[in-house]
């Protein structure tokens, strides 16, 4: 016989079911949600901390006319990580000085030096004005920890966004006055830096950057450029990949986990203005990477600029000076009071 307290009873019951497992879904923040990615998903990137520390000078170096120098270290996922602090010897602004976080290309981590390459480059930063902030990544020099692989690994842009709190604490910078300039390996971490920090960073510039997308990167690099890295090398540059295509399935096979753990598949939301600077004879890194990464940019009407050297390597030797002197003037424009 039908029981209508009964009845009601069940209604309830089920209602309240229905009200804790809304509510129970509605405390799951977006750090929990992000725990079951991959590390290096621009989402689970997103979701965790990047604290960065108070800087700490592990050497004054001798200085020159325009800079004083330091062998500097901060904190990143609690390994030390050393890195090149340039000065300028100009009168600090009253706000201070606008900075430059400056990604090094790849270097054999074992040989690499923050005082070796590169210091034509810092210079001409320094000289007009700009903080230099060179990371050298874990693993790489002095730096605690191991070293990794750019693109299949979140490690040096941790590292990366770590400095970038870092250096916005230290007492010198105009903390909102800060960009990112990167070479080649650098470049890919510089566009990952602008896809997860999408506040802080108010200019960006690109040389010869990795910066292809995983079909581009996994598939298509090493077979279309002249340039062949030793075996110890290839092995840390490709370091995890394996691994990935083992969990994942090639990116034929897979597409949707390689676009989340591409930083090109979300450029709309970037609202940094990006500078690309790429050498049409580079044996490197395939110099439509840079192309089709500008492609991208102006699909999603965002602010960006694109220049090609004919004849210029992978260093842009052959159009040095005009690239530098375009680069200056782009950070000018967006970091200058």
């Amino acid at each position: 016989m039908f029981n209508l307290q009964n009845f009601m009873a069940g209604v309830m019951a089920f209602i309240a079911t229905l009200t804790g497992i809304f509510n129970s879904a509605k405390t799951i923040t977006f750090e929990q949600a992000a725990q079951d990615l991959n590390p290096l998903s621009i989402v689970a990137m997103r979701a965790r901390s990047y604290p960065g520390s108070d800087i700490q000078i592990e050497q004054t170096l001798s200085s020159n006319s325009f800079s004083d120098r330091y062998i500097v270290s901060y904190k990143s996922d609690g390994l030390k990580i050393f890195g090149l602090l340039l000065v300028p010897k100009a009168e600090k602004p009253a706000n201070g000085f606008p900075v430059i976080i400056f990604n090094h290309g790849y270097i054999t981590p074992e040989f690499y030096s923050p005082l070796e390459k590169y210091s034509q480059h810092e210079n001409a930063f320094v000289k007009n004005g700009y903080i230099v902030f060179k990371p050298d990544y874990r693993g790489n020099w002095k730096s605690e920890g191991e070293p990794a692989s750019t693109y299949f690994s979140p490690d040096y842009t941790v590292d990366d966004l770590n400095a970038i709190a870092s250096i916005k604490k230290y007492k010198d910078v105009n903390p909102n006055k800060l960009g990112v300039w990167g070479h080649s390996m650098g470049g890919s971490i510089t566009l990952r830096d602008t896809v997860v920090n999408t506040k802080d960073i108010k200019a960006a510039v690109i040389w010869a950057g990795v910066v292809g997308s995983y079909d581009q990167i996994v598939d298509n690099w090493q077979n279309r450029v002249k340039y062949k890295p030793d075996k110890e090398d290839l092995m840390l540059r490709t370091k995890n990949r394996d691994i990935l295509v083992s969990i994942y399935g090639n990116y034929k096979d897979n597409p949707e986990f390689w676009k989340s753990i591409d930083p090109s598949a979300f450029v709309k939301d970037i609202n940094t203005p990006i500078q690309i600077h790429v050498g049409e004879s580079d044996n490197q890194v395939p110099p439509d990477f840079s192309s089709s990464l500008y492609d991208k940019l102006k699909k999603a009407n965002k602010t960006v600029e694109f220049y090609s050297y004919p004849g210029a390597d992978h260093n842009l030797s052959q159009g040095f000076n005009l690239a530098m002197k375009r680069s200056i003037e782009f950070f000018n424009r967006y970091l200058r009071e």
